[in-house]
């Protein structure tokens, strides 16, 4: 009864993509945070490559089980794997500025752009979560 709710809808979807973005902000902030560091590459996880297989995942939910509900089968990209029902993020070197003389390859501009994209997609995710969670809270209530 409680997985029929919880697989429901676009929850599991919602479901993964916050783990992504959580995970992606912490990886980012992390970037931002060693700006100074000597030696520092700034690391990242592909947002394309795990759209995609989400986007897969979503297809072959709908082909299996119809166009509402049933388990996601979300495996994970090269940069991120699925440990039980949470989302292990593993970011490789982003490379792509100039190195310094101390090794650090900043591009503070490109990392508070990537942070700053990043957060409007956590909080997109977060408000249609809620919304999802609230509507069914008032199902269960049995009133709006």
């Amino acid at each position: 009864m409680i997985s029929g709710l919880t697989d429901a809808d676009s929850l599991p979807v919602l479901e993964r993509m916050l783990q992504f973005a959580t995970g992606r902000q912490r990886i980012l902030a992390n970037n931002v945070a060693n700006f100074d560091t000597p030696g520092f590459r700034a690391r990242d996880v592909s947002v394309r490559g795990f759209q995609e297989a989400l986007g897969e995942a979503v297809l072959e939910r709908r082909e299996r089980h119809s166009a509402r509900g049933g388990t996601l089968a979300f495996e994970g990209t090269g940069d991120v794997a699925v440990r039980g029902d949470r989302l292990e993020l593993m970011p490789e070197e982003r490379g792509g500025g100039a190195l310094s003389h101390d090794g650090n390859d900043r591009d503070l501009e490109r990392s508070m752009q990537l942070l700053a994209e990043n957060v409007m997609t956590v909080r997109a995710v977060s408000t249609l979560l809620r919304s999802r969670i609230d509507l069914m809270s008032s199902a269960i209530r049995e009133r709006p």
